[in-house]
């Protein structure tokens, strides 16, 4: 081995003060940053002829990124960060994080992970029983509610073709309503489903529409699970999963609910009620690096009877039959389309056991309560207009007058100012503005100052 490869290995101190240096001080960033989107000339410049044959001095690659990769991406956990859906970890758990990289976990397995495995299944259960999940629930960690939902609508599409004794070229289809997110339908595509989709009544998917859906439709017997939503992505509306649950029930159909963004506010009392109906559901996602104050890249996969994900997704071949073995096993690799795994879990396990329950339903209730005083406020603005109350932490509203570009511009010119990262959204064909709060710093002051700028 050469002198070079031996000591990529080995310890090396100058590297860890520098790194640690430098974590150290944007942990201790109060607030963050936003930044702003790069230029790729630009950055393609700075990174010319960096990866040789011999390498570069570690101080030198460091201070390459801190001043000019870091600072070409917008921060998603700043408290002005208000787009798309924010991530707003705790420090706790980003420190946990690094500590998880540097144990080089391969979560896969009891085997090889049983303390990283039984630690993230105490927060599962957690999970679970928020979600009034049976004692014999279980299930993973994935990467984020895309891969959620296609590990859980796999084993609703096999569990059915058991079922009903078809196999590959029979026509199955999924209920879901006009609003569900994307990676849906995206799954649709790759397992090779249909889509039954349902028209929604003020946005939301109710049990009656599904009902009346499946009553008018010629080949009903052809329709094998249900998609309800925890919270959909532009709105933050709560679908009727109590009425979706009774008619799953009454026609034996697999519920799958996508809590990605939403799910978290099982934690919320102020809004727990609208998630009723959740417990009867047989698989269930939702996105700790949303809500839950987890770094990226962290869902929580759910299932009522985690056997059937398992005689679905466990992976078979010669190498991997000693982690199959009988005994107190519990292999994550067996819940999901997934093998090899981080133990992704462990920075919210360590974060809610530094911080506690109770913090985490506090700085959820202070999202919800940041969302309903800018709704007032926007009803209380003449040239605004509110466009739906929100039931959860997303808020959708007008400017009297402005186009699409107008929107833009505007969005533009905030993150330039360094005010805010508010991007435009659609509502139904018309180009809108969206807050979506989830970071506990983001304070009304902000808020006023974002409005103050659409005068």
């Amino acid at each position: 081995m050469s002198a070079a490869a031996d000591r990529m290995h080995q310890p090396d101190n100058q590297l860890v003060d520098l790194v640690f240096d430098y974590m150290r001080e944007r942990l201790q960033y109060n607030p963050v940053p936003l930044d702003h989107p790069g230029d790729g000339e630009h950055l393609r410049t700075h990174l010319a002829g960096l990866l040789t044959e011999h390498g570069n001095d570690p101080g030198d690659v460091l201070k390459l990124y801190d001043h000019e990769l870091s600072r070409a991406v917008i921060s998603a956990d700043s408290p002005r960060y208000l787009s798309f859906i924010p991530c707003a970890p705790t420090k706790a758990a980003l420190l946990f994080d690094m500590v998880v990289s540097c144990a080089s976990l391969q979560g896969i397995s009891w085997l090889e992970a049983a303390g990283a495995i039984a630690a993230e299944n105490q927060v599962l259960r957690l999970i679970a029983d928020r979600a009034g999940f049976p004692a014999s629930a279980g299930g993973t960690f994935v990467s984020g509610g895309s891969a959620g939902n296609l590990s859980a609508l796999v084993v609703a599409r096999d569990t059915a073709r058991h079922r009903l004794g078809v196999g590959p070229e029979a026509r199955l289809r999924i209920a879901v309503a006009d609003q569900v997110h994307s990676s849906v339908k995206n799954t649709f595509n790759i397992i090779g489903v249909e889509a039954f989709v349902v028209p929604t009544v003020d946005r939301r998917f109710t049990g009656d529409a599904l009902r009346a859906a499946l009553a008018a439709d010629p080949n009903p017997e052809t329709v094998i699970a249900v998609v309800g939503t925890a919270g959909t992505t532009n709105e933050g509306i709560v679908d009727d999963l109590q009425g979706l649950s009774e008619v799953t029930r009454e026609r034996g159909l697999w519920f799958h609910v996508d809590g990605a963004y939403g799910g978290a506010g099982l934690f919320a009392p102020s809004v727990r009620e609208r998630y009723n109906g959740i417990e009867h559901a047989d698989s269930f996602v939702v996105d700790p690096h949303k809500w839950l104050f987890a770094p990226f890249d962290c869902a929580a996969l759910i299932y009522r009877n985690p056997q059937l994900a398992r005689a679905v997704h466990t992976q078979d071949a010669s190498y991997l039959d000693v982690l199959h073995t009988e005994g107190d096993e519990w292999n994550p690799t067996d819940y999901a389309y997934h093998l090899t795994r981080r133990a992704r879990g462990l920075p919210l396990w360590f974060s809610l056991a530094v911080h506690g329950t109770q913090a985490y339903t506090d700085a959820i209730e202070t999202g919800l309560k940041l969302a309903q005083d800018t709704a007032q406020l926007i009803r209380d603005t003449e040239h605004l207009e509110l466009l739906h109350d929100p039931q959860l932490s997303a808020v959708c509203f007008r400017r009297t007058g402005w186009t699409h570009e107008d929107y833009y511009r505007w969005s533009r010119q905030l993150l330039a100012d360094q005010i805010g990262f508010v991007t435009p959204t659609g509502w139904d064909g018309e180009t809108v503005a969206r807050f979506a709060f989830l970071h506990p710093g983001t304070t009304m002051e902000m808020v006023e100052e974002i409005l103050a700028t659409m005068e």
